[in-house]
């Protein structure tokens, strides 16, 4: 099958992106999974054929055959009647290999159709709209999982419909084509990894010496097996095989940073740092500030009290605007003393939060986000559910006190 025609042309491509079934085989345009009803009142599925003409690797409007074929039962009413309407003839044809096609419809609106997009949705709404009296469900537009090629120029191994449903396509590809790094993938950042790999961004790069143990099974997202963990794979290796299911362009880098291997950093759009080693943390945030690469920084304090776990989580971004708060307001000692942190304590909420709050912050620098005030530091504080935010650049208000 050859998906090259759907991506470069628009009316098939809008087919696809609107969740129809589509595919382009042996010249002919196929849409699959179209609801009707059959002569019992049965809610069937069948597929629409038409001829696709077709100039180099360009759809031209179907002005020469405003019919299509179908592979199904007898199209019937609501009632169980033939639809007479668009009937034309009947006489079973392999039209490709493996699909048989038994019906053929005729259906001209006034003008005649405008492209392939016009003319499926008609044929397909006439079909739907008696299946929907029954059940009114019944849709086309499945968005079934489809394959992505090298020709779909795509970052994911399956169509993302779920932009296309939202009609905010324009909005995620604000994100295309960044390289992405996550410094450190414990229990925050393999939640980052998380988020960010539903994205457009053209490159994934993770950074990260530790081994995969079972207390990492219990601060990262999904579920991993007990073979996962026997394997005792670096935890950069294991979460790019995970997510290399959905996704491509993720490069796994079993080394922890610091100032001798700074170079994997190079080309890199944006840096979440989610580093327990103050040290490292602070040799990595000035090289960055020198170069003018953003990143948001991240970071858990937890103390047990009573029983009761307090504490906060900090988001703190570095932007080539503002950058100058970020000496203040970041440790760049190791974790120590009473914070509960530094022993792996369980707590995937708090860094699947932290995480959130992070790609946020990124998501607000790329304009993705409305960022009114353009805040570089944000607290939350567990005990009182409050978020503070500082180091904003939002104009200052004249009518304050």
């Amino acid at each position: 099958m050859s998906r090259s025609p759907i991506s470069r042309n628009a009316d098939l491509k809008r087919l696809r992106d609107e969740g129809y079934e589509v595919e382009v085989k042996s010249g002919y345009l196929l849409v699959s999974s179209i609801p009707y009803v059959d002569s019992n009142r049965q809610i069937k599925r069948g597929v629409l054929v038409s001829t696709l003409e077709m100039a180099g690797d360009k759809a031209v409007n179907p002005v020469n055959d405003h019919t299509v074929m179908f592979a199904g039962e007898q199209p019937c009413d609501e009632r169980g009647g033939p639809l007479q309407q668009i009937y034309h003839s009947s006489q079973r044809s392999e039209v490709v290999p493996g699909l048989v096609v038994s019906h053929k419809f005729s259906a001209k609106p006034p003008g005649g159709y405008l492209d392939y997009h016009h003319k499926i949705s008609e044929y397909a709404g006439i079909l739907a709209r008696y299946a929907q009296r029954i059940q009114p469900e019944a849709s086309a537009r499945t968005f079934a999982p489809v394959i992505c090629t090298e020709d779909d120029n795509g970052v994911f191994e399956y169509l993302d419909t779920a932009s296309s449903r939202a009609d905010i396509t324009a909005v995620s590809r604000k994100l295309a084509g960044h390289r992405i790094a996550v410094v450190g993938l414990g229990g925050t950042g393999s939640y980052v990894l998380d988020l960010v790999s539903k994205t457009h961004v053209a490159e994934i790069r993770l950074i990260d010496g530790d081994r995969f143990h079972s207390h990492n099974a219990f601060r990262c997202p999904g579920a991993a097996s007990l073979d996962d963990l026997r394997a005792g794979m670096y935890k950069v290796e294991y979460l790019r095989h995970r997510y290399s299911a959905m996704r491509r362009n993720i490069v796994a880098i079993p080394e922890y940073i610091g100032e001798e291997n700074l170079h994997h950093l190079e080309g890199i759009d944006f840096v979440f740092l989610c580093l327990d080693n103050g040290g490292a943390k602070g040799v990595v945030m000035d090289a960055l500030i020198r170069q003018g690469v953003p990143f948001v920084d991240s970071g858990i304090g937890v103390t047990n009290d009573d029983d009761r776990i307090r504490g906060q989580l900090r988001v703190t971004a570095s932007s080539v605007e503002k950058s100058s708060h970020v000496s203040k307001v970041v440790p760049r000692g190791d974790i120590g003393g009473d914070n509960l942190y530094v022993t792996n304590i369980q707590i995937a909420e708090l860094n699947a939060l932290c995480a959130s709050l992070a790609v946020i912050r990124w998501k607000k620098m790329v304009g993705f986000y409305a960022d009114l005030e353009e805040e570089h530091h944000c607290l939350y504080v567990i005990d009182g559910n409050c978020l503070h935010n500082e180091e904003t650049n939002a104009p200052a208000d004249p009518d304050a006190a």
